[in-house]
């Protein structure tokens, strides 16, 4: 309970200067869909500036959920997360700003020879520098570099140190930028077809097309703990859709590229795969 009260009281004072905040549980990502939201049966996202018809009072929707508003972070709707919550995170974009996530001592060093000075936080491995300014967020940007501002969202480790500057052109740029290649592998993916009759669950093709679109965006966003992440992520999209036969080379090659992209190997990538089909016994 104290711990609860303490992130509480650390969200209610950066709701106070202007931030959207929301609760992070183990694993340091935001806490999953209640029921009534789950595989986006309310419309999906409430926070968005094209909102769907979801009201959900919970802290549902990932960065989404994010808000400054005190009577909201002290719900009932909200206080079970509170207990179980880990960290507290912040949606940036949803504040005006943008971090720059340098993930090891490499992108550091880059950055203090790129960038322009601004406030900078220290992480677990790297540092938070954050600038005024919104754009979009893309990880992997470059090797240890993502951007964090729209739609994202950053933990709060802090106030850190120096003076926000005006996003630099510089940090813009690095959007723009093709994402690094990846090698797919030659191995055929595909998932076999089902040999006993069974028609295909989903409900239209939209169905497996939001569930491949939420475990990009779960790998991607994914502060830490990657190789965690990718595994259970792909046994989630395998307990789904692993036994219609639904799952094509692309949809998978799309997964492996979210994967790779935020620094994960092929190797990495196939044994996560097959791991997780295992598992299923799929």
């Amino acid at each position: 309970m104290i711990r609860a009260t303490g992130y509480l009281r650390t969200a209610l004072w950066l709701a106070e200067l202007g931030l959207p905040v929301l609760p992070l549980r183990e694993g340091k990502l935001p806490f999953g869909n209640c029921r009534a939201c789950t595989r986006s049966a309310c419309g999906d996202r409430p926070n968005m500036k094209a909102a769907g018809p979801c009201q959900c009072p919970a802290p549902c929707h990932g960065w989404a959920a994010a808000t400054t508003t005190p009577a909201v972070l002290t719900s009932p709707a909200w206080a079970m997360a509170w207990r179980q919550a880990r960290a507290v995170a912040y949606h940036p974009g949803g504040a005006g700003l943008t971090v720059v996530d340098l993930d090891n001592p490499d992108a550091v060093t880059w950055a203090r020879k790129t960038l322009p000075a601004t406030k900078v936080v220290p992480t677990t491995r790297g540092e938070h520098w954050i600038y005024r300014g919104v754009m979009q967020s893309v990880n992997g940007v470059r090797p240890g570099v993502d951007l964090k501002s729209t739609m994202s969202y950053a933990r709060w480790r802090g106030t850190g140190t120096g003076t926000i500057a005006p996003l630099p052109d510089g940090v813009r740029a690095l959007a723009t930028k093709e994402p690094t290649a990846v090698r797919l592998t030659p191995r055929v993916l595909a998932m076999p077809r089902p040999t006993d009759g069974r028609a295909c669950p989903h409900r239209s093709p939209a169905y497996l097309e939001r569930g491949i679109t939420m475990a990009e965006q779960r790998i991607t966003e994914a502060p830490d703990a990657i190789h965690k992440t990718v595994y259970r992520t792909f046994l989630a999209v395998l307990s789904a859709h692993g036994r219609c036969g639904c799952l094509t080379e692309t949809h998978i090659g799309r997964l492996f590229t979210a994967a790779q992209i935020r620094g994960e190997s092929l190797r990495h990538c196939e044994d996560a795969w097959t791991n997780a089909r295992t598992q299923l016994g799929v």
